[in-house]
């Protein structure tokens, strides 16, 4: 099969994709509302609650907008590399984690992005009122897995 073949049947099978299907694959975070599926060899991350993947696409597309400048990019127009989505998926979670409950360490694996965001709504009722350079410092900080030599 090739990658577009792949890709086509992907939107077919997955039409609601998980915004952080990076951070749950890589094992870094779970959610309540994430249905895990196989397409070949080939895991992916569904959504099963649309109104959720609705808030979770604002908050990655704030935080692909607010990091930017941190990942060295003036501005961002298309998907990010790998690595680079990788960081700002994951480190914009554990950064909104550490805003809520401030003793959490940078390694922790968050339980569930969905009651996350939950409680970060109710600290703050806005998305766009999260604090996204406290948040970008996060990013930044985050390193993914080392590369195999």
């Amino acid at each position: 099969m090739s990658e577009d073949e792949f890709r086509a049947t992907y939107r077919t099978v997955n039409p609601q994709r998980c915004c952080f299907e990076k951070t749950l694959l890589a094992r870094r975070a779970g959610c309540h509302l994430a249905q895990r599926l196989n397409i070949g060899e080939r895991e992916g991350v569904a959504c099963s609650q649309s109104a959720a993947q609705q808030r979770c696409k604002q908050l990655l597309a704030q935080l692909r907008h607010n990091a930017s400048f941190a990942l060295g990019l003036i501005r961002i127009d298309g998907p990010l590399p790998h690595a680079k989505e990788v960081k700002v998926q994951t480190g914009g979670l554990i950064g909104l984690q550490q805003l809520i409950t401030p003793d959490t360490d940078i390694d922790a694996v968050i339980d569930d992005i969905h009651q996350l965001l939950e409680l970060a709504n109710t600290i703050y009722p806005d998305l766009a009122a999260l604090p996204y350079a406290t948040l970008a410092r996060t990013i930044v900080k985050f390193e993914g897995r080392p590369r195999k030599k």
